[in-house]
């Protein structure tokens, strides 16, 4: 086969490179703000709020008012949904504006949801190909600078399978390259589910397996690697696993699987949450820094529910100031724990509660 192929122009590879090492600051994350509609609306309903637009539009201007030098010292970018991108502040400010003024970097969710995957045991592959070009374009026009598509990959006796896991990696892939193409730097997201009573070593070797097929596959379609983020979920024991991990043991293998399947070239892994509570998240984090093994790359967080959970409960429907009070508390504890300088917290309501959802979608 030929080996022939084009870099992306010296300029763009700059442009790219740039915005993925801002992206990647050391002690900064990114917000994950991208809920669909549906996703939202169980988040309101869990503080008794209807499923609006004005609703979401009030509880996502919570996040995006928060006091400038606190919220931009802990993080770098937030991903929006489409929705958000085009709405505006109670005082008719557009939510991007106020978002740039924090110093953080726009970005927005791209793919559009997960499907069954034909002849598969129950397993999916995500959607929005077709138009993502013309997405893309209209995105970076509108301000964004990077992008976000998760796939998903589920862990039982026999999966993932090999379809799943090379379509997966393919469309992850395909993603990437249409993304650079328009000026956005692609984080890339292989979820492998926690859900299962699977062990720490089972979910080591499917991440393994998963980011090794994700990177071959990256690696055929030319995308730029030094303008990317990798967005994987930690290693942990399944959810139902009667054998849980220390943060060490989880520390340990996610750095291993980490070493063996993720190229130095790139700048940056912002791990997803993945249904732990927000001070599990912030504690593996940390454990996952402090671990002293390998780490080309800069270790951070790219958490929704685990930087929202605590802000939520406050706000209630009403109370902004205590809202953001909690955004700004959980965003400065990963902040810390993204360079393995987290030192514990007492123990909340909100932020130990499980914000496990079984085969979560959104």
């Amino acid at each position: 086969m030929t080996t022939y192929f084009n870099y992306p122009s010296e300029e763009l590879q700059k442009e790219l490179k740039e915005i993925a090492n801002a992206l990647a600051t050391p002690g900064k994350g990114i917000l994950a703000a991208d809920e669909s509609t549906g996703t939202m609306g169980k988040r309101l309903a869990s503080v008794g709020q209807e499923n609006n637009e004005e609703n979401r539009r009030k509880f996502r201007e919570l996040l995006f008012t928060a006091d400038k030098a606190l919220i931009g010292q802990a993080i770098s970018g937030v991903i929006l949904f489409h929705e958000t991108l085009y709405q505006k502040a109670s005082d008719g400010t557009p939510f991007i504006d106020l978002i740039k003024e924090r110093g953080i970097i726009p970005g927005i969710k791209v793919d559009k949801g997960v499907k069954d995957l034909f002849g598969s045991e129950d397993e999916c592959t995500t959607q929005g190909l077709d138009d993502l070009d013309k997405r893309c374009q209209q995105y970076k026009a509108g301000g964004c600078q990077f992008a976000k598509w998760r796939c998903v990959l589920k862990i039982n006796t026999n999966t993932p399978s090999y379809q799943a896991i090379m379509e997966n990696a393919n469309v992850l892939a395909r993603y990437a390259s249409i993304c650079q193409a328009a000026g956005l730097v692609p984080i890339v997201e292989p979820e492998v589910l926690c859900d299962g009573d699977h062990t720490l070593e089972r979910c080591q070797k499917v991440t393994e397996t998963v980011l090794a097929a994700t990177y071959k596959a990256l690696n055929d379609h030319h995308v730029y690697l030094e303008g990317t983020l990798l967005k994987p979920n930690m290693v942990t024991p399944g959810q139902s696993c009667p054998q849980q991990a220390t943060p060490a043991q989880i520390g340990r293998a996610t750095v291993e699987a980490l070493s063996r399947t993720v190229p130095a070239a790139v700048p940056g892994i912002v791990f997803l949450s993945g249904g732990q509570s927000e001070i599990q998240a912030t504690t593996n984090l940390d454990a996952i820094n402090k671990f002293n093994g390998p780490k080309p790359w800069r270790l951070s967080f790219s958490f929704g529910r685990a930087l929202q959970a605590s802000a939520l409960k406050a706000w209630n429907g009403s109370d902004v100031a205590a809202g953001q009070d909690q955004l700004i508390r959980r965003a400065a504890y990963n902040g810390a724990a993204s360079v393995g300088q987290y030192s514990g917290e007492e123990s909340a309501d909100a932020a130990s509660a499980s914000l496990f959802v079984k085969a979560h979608a959104y």
